[in-house]
């Protein structure tokens, strides 16, 4: 048999973002039992700010985000500060997630599936403008990598975070195990919050997007649909227009006042980026094929951005 390996020494640090109901008398029986537990009284003025008043009081190198809701696997925080020793460039360790209750609807579970299949820093990497390739409560990050902490511009401020992280340089991964159970309901904030509408979403894609891939690069969009014309409209507001659109429909003649293509007419690799926003199930798996067929190359040719 092989000995399970100590956890890591840590610390718990409660934001009671001014509660009303019996969570202060909750966390006050567990500080007097386990003196791990710290609390932190907040003024109610938000997740934002919350989590920028627990991340002020935390005295560890590595932050581990958790939710109140959530269950977490014992062996996380021990697998994750292991992956981050491995690799110098991660600025943050994700894991696997399994979400709850069940049955999932078809979104979710279409989510769920997603992120279980987006695991490596490359692949975290490639993903990062399709949805936020780390589930926020299953992150453990550097404290380096923190760095302004979590920031409030209209839209998630996970997503938001992830995408600053590599944009200074980090990378991002995950433990290929299931160390995550996120629970769904009705009134959850990434349900009901302005924050984390679509329209905020294509909003957030288009800002980094701008100041990154498409800085000074002539661009492409494959998906002339609702999707694609949605995100075009949002990179104009930034004075970015595709040169053309691309789509499987050749009765499509114009998007947005831009040529709508097919593939037959795709550009040698690397003469443009090539954006692909396209909402269809499967849509992706098709349009990687064809252009991996042409020799595009997914993160220097290519991103998916929905």
């Amino acid at each position: 048999m092989l000995a399970q390996r100590a956890a890591p020494p840590y610390e718990v640090v409660c934001v009671d973002d001014a509660s009303s109901d019996s969570t202060s008398a909750i966390l006050a029986s567990a500080c007097r039992t386990d003196g791990r537990v710290r609390v932190v009284r907040g003024p109610g003025h938000g997740l934002v700010a919350a989590l920028n008043l627990g991340l002020a009081h935390c005295r560890g190198e590595l932050i581990a985000r958790m939710d109140a809701d959530d269950l977490v696997h014992p062996d996380r925080l021990r697998l994750q500060a292991e992956l981050l020793a491995k690799d110098a460039a991660l600025g943050a360790a994700g894991s696997l997630i399994h979400c709850i209750p069940r049955p999932l609807s078809p979104g979710l579970a279409r989510l769920e599936r997603w992120l279980n299949e987006t695991v490596t820093a490359e692949q975290c990497r490639n993903a990062r403008f399709v949805e936020a390739p780390l589930v926020h409560p299953s992150a453990t990050f550097r404290r380096d990598a923190l760095q302004g902490g979590w920031e409030d511009h209209g839209w998630a401020e996970d997503w938001d975070l992830l995408l600053r992280m590599v944009e200074r340089g980090w990378s991002l991964a995950k433990v290929p195990q299931v160390l995550l159970q996120w629970r769904d309901s009705p009134g959850r904030l990434t349900r009901t919050g302005p924050a984390y509408s679509d329209a905020a979403m294509f909003r957030l894609r288009a800002h980094y997007l701008a100041r990154g891939p498409l800085r000074g690069r002539s661009f492409d969009i494959w998906g002339a649909g609702p999707t694609g014309k949605r995100l075009a409209r949002e990179l104009e507001a930034h004075g970015l227009r595709p040169r053309a659109f691309y789509d499987v429909d050749g009765k499509k003649r114009l998007a947005r006042g831009r040529p709508v293509r097919v593939a037959g007419d795709l550009p040698r690799p690397g003469e443009a980026l090539m954006l692909c926003a396209v909402g269809a199930e499967g849509a992706r798996e098709e349009i990687r094929g064809v252009l991996e067929a042409g020799n595009y190359r997914e993160g220097e040719h290519f991103l998916f951005t929905a």
